[in-house]
């Protein structure tokens, strides 16, 4: 499994490992990142899970990038390089500012892979995808209801760009614009949108939806939905049914601000440290993912 994006640190070099958990931060190659939100805390959230999966470890590829996108077209190119080589089974993107010509040529590199890896993308990455319009061969993208609002616009290149009436709809509206984005192409084959009400589409059709633990402040929380993309990907790690793998991800992160009582000055770590115990107690119920 590679999970790849951009950490908001000035200077910090594009690098390439497996990290390791060290408090409120991942440790990389002898570099500390921290956990609190963006791609740490996805990569955080995917370590934890698969450490209690008895899965292998993630490998990651981050760059420093503060809005300028030199650390993004660092990974990218590291990327569209090296992903025939690496073969991976599962592949996150994550926070990467949008450049359309080099998500062209990373989706051209990661077709070079035989089998082709579950493919997850979410931030920047998920509005490149659409932008060039490759979402649709994506196994799963994670927007929030503002982010379903882009993929359910038939011309915007970025969120920022979305109809009005889009927006101004999107809460009564997810049912609708989850089924205009798969018919305009702009959807993957499993869609999970995050929001009060967490729904999961499967190739156009809403298969679940989520709204149990009831947890507001989670909406308050930095992190929170990068943490679902990390579930997610160690759950694909760990060979589980698409549709499943979001399910779960869905119902563990809400169940994880349950166990931490979460209000909205909680930290995200506090949340990742719940993993363990949500899964000691709901995962075989939920799954049958049990593990010895």
């Amino acid at each position: 499994m590679i999970i790849a994006g951009t950490v908001p640190i000035r200077d910090f070099p594009l690098t390439s490992g497996t990290p390791a958990l060290n408090g409120d931060h991942l440790m990389l190659e002898r570099l500390r990142i921290p956990r609190s939100q963006g791609t740490g805390a996805l990569i955080s959230a995917a370590l934890v899970t698969c450490e209690y999966l008895k899965t292998s470890a993630p490998s990651v590829v981050v760059a420093g990038d503060i809005g300028e996108g030199e650390g993004s077209r660092k990974i990218y190119d590291y990327l569209i390089r090296e992903i025939p080589r690496l073969q991976p089974s599962v592949l996150a993107l994550h926070y990467c500012l949008p450049d359309l010509d080099l998500m062209r040529r990373l989706w051209k590199s990661v077709e070079k892979c035989n089998p082709l890896p579950f493919a997850i993308a979410d931030a920047g990455s998920m509005y490149a995808a659409k932008a060039v319009g490759i979402a649709k061969k994506f196994d799963i993208l994670t927007p929030d209801l503002s982010e379903l609002s882009f993929l359910a616009d038939p011309d915007a290149q970025h969120p920022a760009y979305i109809n009005k009436h889009l927006f101004a709809q999107e809460i009564d509206k997810a049912p609708d614009m989850i089924a205009t984005a798969y018919r305009l192409g702009h959807a993957p084959k499993v869609l999970l949108v995050k929001g009060a009400v967490d729904f999961v589409a499967r190739e156009g059709s809403i298969v679940d939806s989520i709204s149990d633990p009831d947890l507001p402040a989670l909406e308050a929380i930095g992190g929170t939905g990068d943490t679902i993309t990390g579930l997610i990907a160690a759950f694909l790690n760990a060979e589980l049914d698409p549709v499943d793998a979001a399910r779960l991800a869905a119902r563990s992160n809400r169940m994880a601000g349950q166990f931490a009582r979460a209000t909205p000055a909680t930290k995200i770590g506090e949340i990742i440290n719940c993993f363990p115990a949500v899964f000691q107690e709901h995962l075989c119920r939920w799954s049958g993912a049990c593990v010895a």
